[in-house]
């Protein structure tokens, strides 16, 4: 089966997109400003070597992004999908790891958000994302705009079913926190040892009824009374930092 291709835009995402060798780049749209710029912060790369350049102008790559009303930075590339990444692989590949951390996503659908959760998992160092395969945006400009690149350097598994993948984890030693701004119990308080999955609901809703079930352990973040709750991608960087820092102290 043929995978279909599809436009990505932005500077980080098309830049990275180029660096990876596991994606394959059918052709990049650009002006040649954003070329000489391209070529200079990134010299020695070779970035477009062997890549089909179409030059546009400001106005013609305007006119590709006018849907999602995103700034392209003068950089567009036509893609295909990656491989998707599977977690039974993962877990046997990674069988000497000490301990894995993922995260999962239920119900969260604005690729703003999905994009800003995948940059900061993988600025500190998220094993990979999980995501509901039916519900997942995985070709949308936005969603590639808002995580700057980091689709291409971070493992996003996708699923049919979270409660299903969740089970399989269980029984590979791993620990389910879901995040919850009706618990009691402080995230900070909490031991982290081990093989972790973290489990945030959607933006409106939270967790459902029988992922919260199917989570050891129900956590929220403090703050304070006069403010409801946190977007899903400042809760989520926050939890990410915080488990960051306990690795880093630990490694010493």
């Amino acid at each position: 089966m043929i995978k279909s291709s599809f436009l990505i835009a932005g500077k980080h995402a098309v830049t990275e997109a180029l660096k990876n060798p596991n994606r394959k780049v059918l052709g990049v749209f650009l002006t040649e400003e954003s070329k000489k710029k391209l070529n200079s912060e990134n010299q020695n790369k070779h970035l477009l070597k062997n890549t089909k350049i179409i030059y546009k102008t400001n106005k013609e790559l305007d006119r590709l992004c006018s849907k999602d009303q995103i700034s392209h930075q003068g950089l567009i590339a036509e893609v295909i999908p990656l491989e998707e990444a599977n977690i039974k692989k993962y877990l046997i590949q990674n069988s000497e790891k000490k301990s894995i951390t993922f995260a999962a996503i239920e119900g969260v659908t604005d690729p703003r958000n999905i994009g800003s959760i995948i940059r900061s998992a993988s600025s500190f160092d998220i094993d990979g994302i999980i995501v509901v395969k039916r519900s997942y945006p995985g070709q949308s400009k936005l969603l590639y705009k808002s995580a700057s690149g980091c689709i291409e350097l971070l493992n996003i598994f996708e699923v049919p079913n979270i409660n299903t993948t969740l089970k399989y984890l269980k029984s590979k030693n791993f620990w389910i926190s879901g995040f919850d701004s009706q618990s009691k119990n402080d995230f900070l308080k909490h031991n982290w040892d081990g093989n972790n999955v973290l489990l945030f609901g959607s933006e409106g809703y939270g967790l459902k009824y029988q992922t919260k079930k199917n989570s050891d352990f129900l956590l929220r973040i403090n703050i304070n009374k006069n403010v409801e709750s946190l977007n899903i991608s400042n809760s989520a960087s926050i939890i990410f930092h915080h488990l960051h820092q306990i690795k880093k102290i630990k490694s010493f």
